[in-house]
């Protein structure tokens, strides 16, 4: 998740002081001869993991998947893509494969490290700058930093650390365990990597913006020894353009990202984002984020609200100041059964597109 430039609120924002006055607990509120093959995601017929969300309770996964789903599209026509140069997709496969749409014919290349699948892709000449918290993280200084000591820095808002935010949101996924998966705007791929090793999911897509955060994904994971690859598949993407047929996926995580997602104005917020994210969930999928909430003794600062739309707009950054405030932009996008988790300035919320 190409997550924050708000992280420097640690200091600014979310000073540690806040810790001793606040609330200490967590508080529940509220995937030289060409073959051309039709993309399948490499999922099993039927798979079944245990996880134990509490070491007394173990929770038996079995979901039927159908192997032959489709769920790559073009982000310009949503149709799905055809596949080039491979049967399935995995890590390894994106170099020397290529997609293309069999509607607007437009075909997209396998990088190195990932499959470049935003509408800009085989332009030369298109300038895809995008905001400035959205561009400080394509720089590779930041990608490198990402988990060498930039996300650790967030427990002064009150995230918990990876491994436990991992524990938590499987609570909110257990109806989608041994679906797929996208993890949006997933930046060095912290938790791409243990949707991947947990064996919870049939398959992982990986996604963000920032090509040198998808490198550095790549890095991790060739470092790492018996890495389940073809469980795995990386792609570079914009948030409000996903590449994936509707109603496709079974889950979506943004973890510390969405307050870093571009909104063409502060009117409309984050609201175009969080729409593609309820376009892509099947009925029943679950959406499953963290963010900051400025609440609090941050709601007793003068004209917050105006000062917040204004640095928005320059931006692209989103504060955020209620719970109900998001709960707002999921019920408008087709999202229900909000439920929400609290730590100080930390939340992690879930909504369900509907049945």
């Amino acid at each position: 998740m190409a997550s924050a430039i708000l992280s420097n609120l640690s200091s600014a924002f979310l000073p540690s002081q806040l810790s001793k006055s606040s609330r200490a607990l967590f508080t529940p509120h509220c995937t030289p001869t060409f073959k051309r093959t039709s993309f399948a995601a490499k999922i099993r017929a039927s798979s079944t993991a245990f996880v134990e969300t509490r070491p007394t309770d173990p929770v038996v996964v079995e979901k039927d998947v159908s192997s032959s789903k489709n769920i790559l599209a073009c982000p310009v026509c949503y149709e799905p893509v055809t596949l080039i140069g491979a049967n399935v997709l995995s890590v390894d496969s994106a170099r020397g494969s290529s997609l293309q749409c069999s509607t607007c014919k437009k075909t997209y290349s396998g990088k190195e490290t990932h499959l470049e699948l935003t509408v800009a892709s085989g332009s030369k000449a298109y300038d895809d700058a995008m905001p400035m918290a959205t561009e400080f993280f394509r720089t590779p200084f930041i990608s490198f930093l990402y988990e060498r000591g930039w996300r650790q820095n967030f427990v002064w808002g009150g995230f918990p650390g990876p491994e436990k935010e991992f524990e938590m949101m499987k609570d909110y996924l257990k109806p989608v365990l041994g679906g797929n998966i996208l993890d949006a705007s997933c930046g060095s791929g912290l938790f791409s990597r243990l949707f991947a090793k947990s064996g919870l999911f049939s398959l992982v897509t990986a996604l963000d913006y920032s090509e040198n955060m998808l490198k550095q994904c790549y890095e991790f994971i060739k470092q790492e020894e018996n890495f389940p690859k073809e469980n795995l598949i990386l792609v570079r993407a914009d948030i409000a353009r996903l590449p994936f047929v509707s109603g496709s996926l079974d889950a979506v995580h943004a973890g510390a990202a969405i307050h870093c997602w571009p909104s063409p104005s502060a009117a409309l917020f984050f609201n175009s984002q969080v729409a593609e994210v309820s376009r892509v969930l099947r009925p029943g999928g679950v959406f499953v984020a963290t963010t900051y909430i400025l609440d609090g003794p941050f709601s007793f600062i003068p004209f917050l609200k105006p000062i917040s739309q204004r640095f928005t707009q320059a931006s692209g950054n989103n504060f955020f100041l209620s719970e109900r405030e998001l709960e707002a932009v999921c019920r408008a996008c087709g999202l229900v059964n909000f439920t929400c988790t609290r730590n100080r300035q930390f939340i992690m919320f879930s909504a369900t597109k509907p049945s």
